[in-house]
């Protein structure tokens, strides 16, 4: 290759990245935007055909019991690990600070509000998102969505907003199991191994927990199996290319929902803290 040539694709080469990246950039900016439309048009078809007595409860049921059934194991198989690991940790800080008789509040103020949405967050995103992607790209590969078009069937609401709503109960329930879960293992840690007393671990935690706690930790569960499940339901809807694009749905909806609640739960963290001052005892 002669050296005009070699200068030539030198030359090219930070075109093709400027364009490469205005490609990804652009082509996320339409992803978001596709899946915001999704998300509005799943709201209104859920609440209108609910209105109308349209709403198909028995797919509803039928996908809140998949949901429950492939994410509340797995959920409490990794609620026990981390309230073991934040007991641990609250606790040695507590010990090396000489406030042991504060374990109680740490540990359960610090699960209820970020330990147990964000564990739901996972689950929903790993286990519950990645079979609804799954679920929906075979149907859409298959032409079944296609097929529901012809037969005039909105996909929206006949496969989007059950599966919404089963999410968001789903998600609720699955961030109670994982807050009473990991409190309960930082309970038995800690009373059981004799750092502190049964009365004054419980006492702490009362005397620091606010009403307000429990309703950040429900809400933040609610958001998140929204975002999780129009993210999984898009990807799904928008699958191609054979087996392989379904798997390929599945890795995007698991990373963009990860993402997405990531930054969303800083979000409402801050603006819970600056709406909602801590306690004073």
């Amino acid at each position: 290759m002669s050296t005009q040539s070699r200068g030539g694709v030198a030359a090219s080469l930070p075109v093709r990245i400027v364009a490469e990246l205005g490609n990804r950039i652009q082509k996320g900016i339409e992803t978001a935007g596709a899946m915001i439309v999704l998300a509005i048009e799943a709201t209104v078809a859920a609440f209108s055909d609910i209105v109308r007595r349209r709403f198909s409860w028995s797919e509803f049921l039928l996908q809140a019991w998949f949901m429950s059934r492939v994410s509340v194991l797995p959920t409490i198989l990794v609620a026990i690990p981390f309230g073991i690991i934040v007991s641990i940790q609250v606790g040695g800080v507590a010990a090396q600070i000489g406030a042991e008789s504060f374990a109680g509040a740490v540990n359960g103020i610090g699960v209820l509000r970020q330990g147990a949405p964000l564990v739901t967050s996972i689950m929903i995103a790993g286990a519950v998102g990645a079979a609804i992607t799954s679920d929906l790209g075979a149907r859409t590969i298959r032409e079944e969505v296609d097929a529901l078009k012809v037969m005039g069937i909105n996909p929206v609401q006949r496969l989007v907003a059950p599966r919404v709503l089963a999410a968001l109960v789903v998600a609720f329930f699955l961030n109670i199991i994982v807050a009473a879960t990991s409190i309960t293992t930082g309970y038995i840690l800690n009373v059981g191994g004799g750092a502190v007393s049964s009365g004054t671990y419980i006492a702490a935690f009362v005397s620091f927990a606010q009403p307000t706690d429990l309703f950040l930790a429900s809400f933040k569960a609610l958001i998140f199996g929204f975002i999780a499940t129009i993210v999984a339901c898009h990807k799904g809807l928008t699958a191609s290319g054979g087996a392989k694009g379904v798997a390929d749905a599945v890795n995007e909806a698991v990373v963009i929902s990860v993402v997405c609640l990531a930054v969303v739960n800083v979000g409402l963290t801050q603006a819970y803290v600056m709406l909602a001052p801590a306690r004073i005892a």
